[in-house]
């Protein structure tokens, strides 16, 4: 499974940003598809993720700013980022998550796209 990120840039705080992640299989019945996010100086930390029937987890920092959702027919994952912050600046990256029939669990990671806020 290949990931790419897209969409990534510079924007003032208050402003949005859209990233995409497209995938090289379909994610249609992709177990957890997710963004996660690295900030210089710190650990990687999801933001948010959508199941493969649509349920959908935000880290409490974006709840109510930004939507993750994903085109089945496109396979492509999204994530709508409103009303960003300077502490929202980081590298994110998409996140494929693949449980197998045989419970083996696999992850995949896209390249990163940075996004930077500024105040």
């Amino acid at each position: 499974v290949q990931l790419q990120a897209f969409g990534g840039g510079l924007v003032q705080a208050g402003g949005s940003l859209t990233l995409s992640c497209t995938a090289s299989v379909s994610i249609r019945s992709i177990n957890l598809m997710g963004w996660y996010r690295q900030a210089p100086g710190r650990q990687r930390e999801v933001v948010a993720s959508i199941s493969d029937v649509q349920t959908t987890n935000y880290a409490a920092s974006v709840e109510g700013r930004f939507t993750i959702s994903k085109d089945n027919a496109d396979n492509t994952l999204y994530l709508q980022m409103n009303s960003l912050k300077p502490e929202d600046t980081a590298v994110y990256y998409c996140n494929a998550h693949i449980v197998t029939p045989f419970r083996v669990a696999y992850d995949y990671w896209g390249q990163g796209t940075l996004v930077t806020v500024s105040s």
